[in-house]
């Protein structure tokens, strides 16, 4: 059985440690925590990864946050994996930071990349794994927080949210979408 991880992010030295990138940071620190390297392919920088006989397709779209949907919908094609297989991993304001909140499907909460992927596969039913980022910004400055570098203080707590939400996708594919729900949402 094989299962669609997508952390969302941008490509770019510029966003690597900013707080919208949190879906390649996730997926970074699982890979390196197997020795494993993710190589340039169609639409996004792909890895695969083996837990409990199951694989797990690891990809971070080179196509901006905003246009995720464009490698999200390659690589369940070209992997031949069910829409119910796929787990997207997305940063939200409108969470604390590094709470963790597992859904089923739903709404974009004004995520562009939800936004795209949902447009591009034509529907919402699609599992996703909300980080928690915190909304510590003035009106009309969401933007800069997003896009802004982690503070100390979360950097300090940071390694630790990860190695949860690293967990929750693990549970993902041994257990089920239910299982992890319960298991890890609020964590």
């Amino acid at each position: 059985m094989k299962f669609l991880i997508a952390g969302l992010g941008n490509i770019g030295f510029e966003y690597q440690n900013t707080r919208h990138n949190i879906g390649f940071t996730i997926l970074d620190v699982l890979a390196k925590a197997s020795n494993l390297v993710f190589t340039s392919e169609r639409y996004a920088h792909k890895t695969d990864y083996s837990f409990k006989g199951k694989k797990f397709v690891l990809v971070k779209p080179t196509t901006y946050v905003n246009l995720s949907g464009k490698a999200v919908n390659y690589w369940l094609q070209k992997e031949n994996i069910p829409v119910e297989n796929l787990l997207v991993i997305n940063d939200d304001i409108a969470l604390p930071f590094g709470t963790i909140r597992i859904r089923q499907k739903g709404g974009d909460a004004g995520h562009n990349g939800l936004k795209h992927i949902s447009e591009t596969l034509g529907h919402q039913n699609y599992a996703r794994l909300r980080f928690g980022v915190g909304s510590d910004f003035h009106t009309g400055g969401q933007i800069d927080y997003v896009l802004g570098e982690w503070s100390d203080e979360e950097l300090k707590l940071l390694p630790d949210r990860i190695k949860i939400a690293i967990d929750a996708i693990k549970c993902f594919g041994a257990s089920g979408l239910a299982f992890a729900m319960n298991n890890y949402n609020n964590k």
